[in-house]
């Protein structure tokens, strides 16, 4: 019986192998094969005709090396087999495709002998990433595979596949454009996708039988087989690189949101089954520490873990031309790992978009200063935290069902709103003591700060909106869905927005939708007609962002010489006033006003003078609503007024 206390255990002892051929890889008829096995008394490799069940056709035993490897040579026909390693340490573990396997059968039990050349569709060779100048560039939508084709009205043959995204004029029953047209036409610039490392999902060849987002990885390096048309082949591969390539042809990038900081098994994990306890991080009396509150945490400190992330995260930019990473918990990795990752993703290909959540789930081991936690984000290079404090203040904490922001009836956090326009950058007017969440300002840059109201966890915008509002009418929701957009699309740093939110997407007030069916979780593209006209917004704010410099200071510098807040107060208004800032734009000045309050509000204006209108109630235009000449304006209820003048 294997004991599974790690308490003795010293793993800063286990050997470091620096070399980049771990896993099978098949050349012509010759087949490598490799794995890190420290401590095992025998690594066997079995081979299968099938990706499950039957007897293995070849058991071969892996020959000792330096440096805890072990290694295999063989040659023959082995394209289109499948393979398990088996390691004997203090007794034998379970069969499993190794932590490096890039290519799995179904359900992902056994890994899949191929040749990679094989894999990329045509045209993959001119197929170019999506690269920006700076990340405050980006426009992010986030997206579950499975939710952004599912629905009857989706109008997409290849139903919850990687390949809906390859679909070209699709609309609804009602003719609205829906899929990969809609995401061209709304303007965003990068696709934020869920999970689609292999995770634990049931049955992939039963798609309907089983729904899950994807936090629960097992074959980091392997494409989700529920989302290919054949999860037996290297369809996966093919189809997810066909999914890059159209969107890239969209000139929209690809972000994957990556899930290093805990595995679905612990025990039964392909870590545990290969090296017992090393790649988690365990309590002082041996057992598993569980900052992510899913039983386990990634050990990322030690040398093999952090080659292992490394090294998995270049590949899928590499391998599928992945133009940015989201990661979840990130608060669990450690600084140093992640800007590893920093430093290796530059060196192969510079302007990689990389954010994650600053906080972990649960109580870790690794002391915090350590971890790479918002508090610390200073500490990190290039890389970026979502601002929860902006995101509560907006539209309040979605923990606290009925809890409001300052859209939907808390107005007298002003401060808050202030220091999600400012992207969490320090700013001599901001009363950092009545910011409620962070009381310092966490991010040294602005593109350290991914602002959202809204995202896969929790309610989405419209039905916090609606929670939390009962006592008011579609109408006002319909006013303060279209003031958090506002705040969201025209505060510096880089925005964030959850598929839907444009045109109010709703899961039927469901909190927690991770393995809810699709009649929950679904984007319901007829909601795009009802809602016509918030959608028309979130478009307008989009090109409006496009078009303005301004909103898109490149760093906190600019911030602090460009922009300003006006000294006069009035509950439930926010206005800040962008300055001479040195663009190619026509505008000296731009103010922005939002308006929180249920009634209009007149302000007064600095000076008399002739004044442009680009924003006013449901209206945004880059080229101006109206003009007028005077010092004062009254802004609507529940809304965003910018005014500008002239150079």
């Amino acid at each position: 019986m294997r004991d599974w206390n790690f308490k003795n255990i010293d793993f800063s002892l286990y050997p470091f192998y620096e070399g980049n051929d771990l896993g099978v890889f098949l050349n012509g008829e010759n087949l490598s094969v490799k794995i890190w096995a420290p401590g095992a008394q025998e690594v066997r490799f079995l081979v299968y005709q099938q990706s499950s069940g039957g007897e293995p056709i070849r058991i071969d035993s892996l020959t000792p090396e330096d440096k805890g490897c072990r290694s295999l040579k063989l040659k023959g026909k082995f394209a289109g087999l499948y393979y398990c390693f088996r390691v004997n340490n203090k007794g034998w573990m379970n069969e499993n495709p190794g932590i490096n396997a890039r290519a799995t059968g179904a359900n992902g039990h056994r890994g899949l002998i191929f040749h990679p050349e094989e894999t990329s569709p045509a045209g993959w060779d001119k197929d170019n990433p999506i690269t920006l100048e700076n990340p405050v560039d980006a426009i992010i939508y986030e997206l579950h595979i499975r939710d952004f084709s599912m629905s009857d009205d989706s109008g997409m043959v290849n139903k919850g596949k990687y390949l809906a995204f390859t679909e070209e004029g699709t609309v609804s029953p009602d003719g609205q454009s829906t899929g990969i047209d809609h995401l061209k036409e709304l303007g965003i610039t990068h696709v934020h996708l869920l999970p689609v490392a292999d995770y634990h999902s049931g049955e992939e060849r039963a798609q309907k039988e089983s729904y899950n987002w994807g936090y629960n990885p097992v074959n980091y390096n392997v494409p989700e087989g529920s989302y290919a048309t054949n999860p037996d082949n290297t369809s996966r591969i093919t189809e997810l690189k066909q999914l890059v390539m159209s969107l890239h042809k969209a000139q929209i990038g690809v972000v994957l949101d990556v899930v290093y900081n805990h595995s679905c098994y612990t025990i039964r994990s392909w870590f545990n089954q290969t090296v017992p306890g090393y790649f988690y991080r365990q309590n002082q009396d041996g057992t598993f520490s569980n900052g992510s509150a899913c039983g386990n945490e990634i050990a990322s400190e030690r040398a093999m873990v952090r080659k292992f992330i490394i090294e998995s995260v270049c590949y899928w930019a590499k391998e599928y031309h992945v133009d940015g990473f989201r990661f979840d918990l990130m608060g669990i990795l450690d600084i140093e790992t992640m800007n590893g990752i920093r430093a290796a993703l530059d060196s192969l290909r510079p302007g990689i978009l990389l954010y994650g959540e600053g906080w972990t789930s649960g109580e870790s081991s690794m002391n915090e200063r350590f971890r790479a936690i918002k508090k610390n984000v200073g500490q990190l290079n290039g890389i970026a935290c979502f601002n929860d404090d902006f995101r509560n203040a907006v539209k309040g904490s979605d923990f606290i069902r009925r809890e409001k922001g300052f859209v939907n009836g808390r107005i007298y956090n002003e401060e808050s709103i202030k220091f999600g326009i400012t992207a969490a950058c320090y700013h001599p007017q901001i009363i950092y003591q009545y910011v409620t969440g962070s009381s310092f300002p966490w991010a040294r840059e602005p593109y350290q700060t991914v602002n959202y109201v809204s995202c896969h966890d929790n309610y989405t915008l419209f039905d916090k909106l609606k929670i939390s509002r009962t006592d008011v009418g579609i109408e006002d929701i319909k006013k303060m869905q279209r003031l958090a957009g506002a705040l969201v699309f025209t505060s510096q740093g880089i925005p964030f927005m959850q598929g839907g939110t444009e045109f109010c997407r709703t899961k039927n007030e469901n909190e927690n939708s991770y393995r809810s069916p699709d009649i929950i979780n679904q984007i319901n593209w007829s909601l795009k007609k009802e809602y016509r006209s918030v959608y028309e917004y979130f478009r307008a704010l989009i090109r409006l962002r496009k078009n303005l410099p301004e909103l898109r200071m490149r760093s906190s510098d600019e911030i602090r010489k460009y922009i300003s807040f006006p000294s006069f107060y009035h509950t439930g208004l926010v206005s800040y006033i962008i300055k001479d800032y040195p663009s190619e734009k026509k505008w000296k000045t731009i103010q922005l006003i939002y308006n929180a309050n249920t009634d209009p509000v007149k302000i007064e204006l600095t000076d008399k003078t002739i004044r442009t209108v680009l924003a006013e109630g449901e209206d945004i235009s880059i080229r101006g609503i109206r003009r007028f000449d005077g010092n004062e304006i009254t802004v609507q209820p529940i809304s965003m007024t910018i005014v500008c003048t002239e150079k």
